[in-house]
């Protein structure tokens, strides 16, 4: 199952998988003819019972090109959403693409809590901001002195306040409880001046980096700089432009929004095929690409019953539109 997708100039394509069918490959290389390779290797995506993060993946959870050209790969360090984190295993893990080979892994683990889910990672500059979906709040990574901190932790922005909902129901875990997902989604804008983010069931919040970067600011005095932005329907994933319009996945109703930066909402695409989108990712072809991940179906979000239908597909749908100058390489 598809959850992430990221490109690079050159068109190479990477892929991650969630942990929702049990183990398996949870990072690999796509080839234009459907092909993938586990990576950056076998070694890394080895199934390990007691989930020993020496040299391995425990629970990736996301990935992204980066500004410097590099893989950036979120693993959660848990095996799953609501389950404890294995020591030492929340981590940032960079690939270089010009070797495919590990070059560097920031270790999360004196920010992150017991039931920490390092979700998704942008850019600005030196600055990795993170969201946690476990413990709610953001950890911010300075690229230049490796210091990591956290900030806005369980603010009403980070907190999931509602359940999530697709296809018109309630999302609901194995033991029938609503599930929640605190901060996850989170963008960028273009000049680098404003922190987009939400957790899964909205609504979104923004907050002025030139907060949010300083560590010496308090936590109350950061806090009270959220700005509530606007209500957003439960997604699974978002992307911003150079325009700085935000592409949001509305899971509930099949469709692809767009948030313009003066608060204007409209569909820019509603069809039945895209079933619990996910992570979505502008590339620098000018399509807009979009997994239907069909996390709605899964065990975890639907009672305990598993009904995911095969094949998984990334769809591509021309935007003509570029992506940050700030994120992208």
């Amino acid at each position: 199952m598809h959850r992430r997708v990221t490109t690079t100039v050159e068109g190479r394509c990477f892929v991650s998988f969630p942990s929702v069918e049990g183990p398996g490959i949870q990072v690999a290389e796509l080839a234009e003819d459907g092909t993938m390779r586990p990576y950056p290797d076998e070694g890394w995506n080895a199934v390990r019972d007691n989930h020993d993060p020496a040299g391995a993946f425990v629970g990736v959870n996301g990935l992204r090109i980066g500004p410097d050209g590099h893989l950036w790969i979120v693993d959660s360090g848990a095996p799953g959403l609501g389950q404890p984190r294995v020591p030492h295993g929340p981590r940032l893990i960079v690939v270089s693409l010009a070797t495919d080979e590990v070059i560097d892994v920031y270790q999360l683990d004196g920010q992150t809590g017991q039931h920490s889910y390092i979700d998704d990672i942008r850019f600005n500059g030196d600055l990795v901001y993170l969201t946690d979906a476990g413990e709610p709040g953001l950890l911010v990574l300075d690229r230049g002195t490796g210091q990591l901190r956290r900030a806005l932790d369980h603010h009403p922005a980070t907190v999931a306040r509602r359940p999530m909902r697709a296809d018109g129901r309630i999302e609901r875990d194995p033991h029938g409880d609503e599930v929640r997902v605190h901060a996850d989604q989170l963008e960028v804008s273009p000049d680098g001046e404003y922190l987009y983010f939400q957790p899964a069931s909205g609504p979104m919040s923004r907050i002025g980096t030139r907060w949010l970067d300083d560590p010496d600011l308090p936590a109350g005095s950061l806090a009270g700089r959220v700005e509530r932005w606007l209500d957003t329907p439960t997604t699974g994933g978002t992307a911003i432009d150079a325009d700085g319009v935000i592409y949001l996945g509305d899971v509930e109703r099949r469709r692809i929004l767009r948030l313009w930066p003066d608060r204007r909402v409209d569909t820019l695409v509603a069809d039945p095929r895209l079933v619990s989108t996910d992570a979505l990712w502008i590339g620098d072809d000018g399509f807009l690409w979009i997994p239907a991940a069909q996390l709605n179906r899964s065990a975890g979000m639907a009672g305990g019953r598993q009904a995911i239908q095969y094949p998984i597909i990334i769809y591509k749908l021309r935007v003509d539109a570029a992506p940050p100058a700030n994120d992208h390489s």
